[in-house]
This record gives structure tokens, sequence and C-alpha cells, in this order.
């Protein structure tokens, strides 16, 4: 498949994923569609040339970069930065944590037609993606300006290369025009490398999903939060979904029976989920407090209905379910829970996490629950054992800190490419 076949295919569904953006996403979050013409390539004039553009596709991506380009910030002060994303959710994010010290922009859908305007028109000095972000005729515009493109935190599991595969011809064009490849570890490097891409291109830098850290402000915000909960058994739900929200409740109220003072957190994925959730919780007889709002320390619930503060949410509770891995989602990220020394349940779908799951289970920080019978025993276990959830919550913290040191080593590879 060639990439003048696949950017037919795109301008031919173009006008349904405009529908679906705009109409069925903006529903659902009106952030959609604000700055909608950015997504076919308009590009605002406050945007500079010659910047340093990072993608980060959303929030999970925006939180994982950011210790990576405020480090980036203050070695290269002569560059501007932009930072692109997909989603409402990550453009609030990089607002929130970056203010006016960076510009942003929403990624262009990777039409010819629009991604050449979007590279033309800014001419930047280097393009970083994070991840999987792999977009065709952005690195082809891109290496027709002499800009290179850099790709960290990388990983391919073995389902997206048989994709991929599929696509042999494109894939090739895509590796072809990647500059460097940073990858979290050697088996990710490896399939890229069947791709097509060359070896002296990839190098093995470590995930920078390692390299979280509290903040003092969060560290201040965690200490505020947990003199407000009290000394009770408290778990958390993290980022949760549609179809997990109401196993969770259901979960609780069976803690509820056996633990009565128990304290379940809950924080949806997406915003959008804030009020079908405390419809759930009102539905099921529960009484909540919000996190926006006033806490009543007689409820049993907390919803976390704020943006950008999961990581030291984490902090506040005795155990963590990470959610995403009830559904068939593929999971989240579970070191923000083990950042403050708090140990992982999951439920069975990681795929998203198969390069972090497996060392925080082979370290003990982590336990993989088969369904929502197996997570309310290892609750029950872990709520009523504080000794064993501090001690899986310890092993968990060993395990980030044995594997920090990625963004450094990334830093070396984004400095080598500016100092071309």
């Amino acid at each position: 498949m060639t990439r003048f076949i696949y950017s037919l295919t795109l301008l031919l569904l173009a006008p349904l994923i405009a529908f679906y953006l705009y109409h069925i996403r903006g529903k659902k979050n009106p952030g959609y569609k604000a700055h909608f013409s950015q997504r076919f390539g308009t590009v605002s004039s406050h945007l500079p040339q010659e910047a340093i553009i990072i993608h980060c596709a959303s929030v999970g991506e925006v939180l994982a970069a950011a210790p990576l380009i405020k480090k980036i910030q203050c070695q290269h002060t002569a560059h501007p930065i932009i930072i692109s994303t997909n989603t409402p959710t990550g453009r609030a994010e990089i607002n929130k944590q970056f203010k006016e010290s960076v510009h942003t922009c929403y990624l262009p859908i990777d039409l010819g037609f629009a991604t050449r305007r979007f590279i033309k028109r800014l001419k930047p000095k280097l393009l970083v993606v994070l991840e999987t972000e792999l977009w065709p005729n952005l690195f082809h515009y891109a290496n027709q300006v002499q800009c290179p493109v850099a790709i960290i935190n990388a990983r391919l599991s073995d389902k997206s290369l048989r994709g991929y595969q599929k696509f042999s011809s494109l894939s090739k064009s895509i590796m072809d025009n990647i500059t460097v490849l940073a990858s979290h570890n050697d088996e990710d490097a490896k399939r890229f490398i069947k791709l097509g891409l060359k070896q002296n291109k990839v190098i093995t830098t470590g995930s920078i999903k390692f390299d979280v850290t509290l903040s003092n402000r969060e560290i201040e915000q965690l200490k505020l939060l947990k003199s407000q909960l009290g000394d009770r058994p408290i778990w958390i739900a993290g980022s949760t979904h549609p179809g997990e929200h109401d196993q969770i409740i259901e979960v609780h109220k069976q803690l509820l029976e056996k633990t009565p003072t128990a304290l379940l957190v809950i924080a949806p994925r997406h915003p959008e989920q804030f009020n079908p959730v405390a419809a759930l919780l009102t539905e099921s007889g529960l009484n909540f407090s919000r996190r926006s709002g006033e806490f009543d320390a007689n409820n049993p619930v907390l919803l976390a209905d704020t943006l950008g503060e999961l990581k030291f949410l984490y902090g506040c509770a005795d155990i963590a379910f990470v959610g995403g891995s009830l559904i068939e989602r593929g999971g989240h990220n579970p070191l923000e829970a083990a950042a403050s020394s708090i140990g992982v349940l999951s439920g069975p779908s990681t795929y998203n996490f198969s390069h972090i799951y497996p060392q925080l289970i082979a370290a003990n920080g982590a336990q993989i629950c088969s369904d929502k019978n197996e997570l309310f025993q290892q609750l029950s276990l872990y709520l009523h054992d504080n000794t064993a959830a501090k001690k899986l919550g310890q092993n968990a913290h060993t395990c980030l800190a044995s594997n920090q040191g990625a963004i450094n080593r990334t830093l070396d590879v984004i400095d080598s490419l500016l100092e071309q």
C-alpha cells in the first residue's frame, strides 16, 4: 500500500472523520468543536516558525512527557516549543502544566494537504513524537523541509507489528522518514527493525513513564487531602471507563458489608464521564462527595471529578486499582500509583502497558485480577492487612526507581539532533 493510496483513502474518509469528531465526540465534550480548523491544517498566526514540535496524543502522554519537556525548555532556551495533541483534555493539561511558556495546537489529521500546510507554514526545527503515533504524511513532509523526526518512548507490540506488516510498503515508507527512534526496550527495538527501520537509527532508552515523580505542590496537596479523608481503609479506582464504573461500585458495596468505614475514590478517565458516574452512584444508593466540592467524611465514596490530579490522588489510598483493564481497553499507567508507594491491582487487559506490568508483577508490586470477584477478594485482603498493602506498595516503588533514567537518556538523543 503506497502513501498515495493511503492519502486517497484518508481523504475519502475525511467527511466521516470530521462528523465523528465534531458531532459525536463534540456532543460528549464541546472542546472537540473548538479550534476545529486546526484538524485540517489551519495554523494559528501566533505559532512560531522553527520551533521544536512535540506531539503528545492526549493527557497520559502530556503527563509522561512533562518532565522531559521542562528539561528541554531549560537546555534549549533559543528554540520555542509547540506541543500538539489530539484531544481537548490533552490541550487543557498542556495549558495547566506549561501556562504561557509553550504554544499549543491540535495536530492535523494526516491528510496530505493538511500536514503539508502545517509543516510548510511552521518549518519546525525538530519533530518529536511520543510512543507509536506513526503518521506517514506528517513524517514525509517533515523530511521534505529537512526537519528531523524523533520517535521517543517508542513501543510496538507483537499485535501492532503484525498489523503494520500487512501494509509493509507503507510501513517501510514511515520507517525511512524516521531520523531516530528511542525505544522502551530491546524487544520493541527489534520489532521496529522488522518493519524496515535501519538498526543505526534505533537506541534503547527505557520508558520515560518510569521517571514519574510528585512535585512539591502535589505532595502538599496530598498531605491536605489525607488530613481531610482521615484514618480509614481507602482504595482508589483510577482511570475507569464505562463498563467498569458499575463493577467498581458493586465491588465497593460488597466491601462496605465487611468494612463499613471503607472509602472508595473513583476517578473516571474522561471528564464527560463525571456526571454519568455520579448518576450511577446515586442510583446505587451510595452517598458520595465530589472532589470539586466539599468532602463529607461520612460518605463512603469520593468522586474525583477534577483533571490532572490522579497522580497524587493515588497516594491517599492503601491500594490502587488501575482502570481500563476490567474491559478490553488495554489498561492505563500503573506507575503513577507506584510513585507514591501504592501497590497496584489490575484487571486482565493490560496490553497498553505490556512493557511495564511484567516488571511490576515480577517485583511483587502489582497483581492481576481476572474479574470483579477476584478484585473484591484482593481488596478485602489488602484493606484488612496494612502490612501486606505497604509491602506491595514498597515493591512497586522499588521497581519504579530501578528503571528510572530514561528522561536523561532521551534528552541526550534530542540534544544531538538539535546540534546537527
